[in-house]
């Protein structure tokens, strides 16, 4: 079970995001979460929204580089190790995170973390094995 991530090629420079962000908002889709990475000229923009192809599209119409990209969504209590014990699934299946983001649920009971690994099914099926519960793309959706 994997959800899906928008990847937007930014310039690094002021009201690049704020472009983008307006973009998606007057598509009337939400952003979940996100996270930039970026160099001294240019980022990629990572964003989990409630609607993948309104938000795709309207990135497209503002001639945004953008691109989808399948990853894990897990749910993480809020309690100390959570996230270590997760991690450690994948390093002891020698699976290479690429990398993460989280976000805080409405709940506050627990996190969501987005994974970016070289190998989802591996990894979903080491996750579920080891009883960790998956985030679906409904779930992101009704966020």
């Amino acid at each position: 079970m994997t959800i899906k991530q928008l990847s937007v090629f930014v310039e690094n420079k002021a009201g690049t995001v704020a472009e983008i962000t307006k973009s998606i908002a007057d598509a009337s889709v939400s952003i979940r979460a996100l996270s930039v990475a970026d160099t001294q000229e240019f980022g990629i923009l990572r964003l989990i929204v409630n609607d993948v192809e309104k938000a795709k599209e309207a990135l497209s119409k503002n001639e945004c580089v953008v691109s989808v990209t399948k990853v894990i969504g897990v749910e993480i209590p809020d309690v100390a190790g959570g996230l270590s014990n997760v991690l450690e699934l994948m390093s002891k299946a020698n699976i290479n995170v690429e990398y993460l983001y989280a976000f805080i649920t409405i709940s506050g009971k627990h996190a969501y973390v987005v994974l970016r690994v070289e190998d989802n099914d591996k990894a979903i099926k080491i996750l579920t094995e080891n009883g960790v519960k998956l985030v679906s793309q409904e779930d992101i959706d009704a966020l």
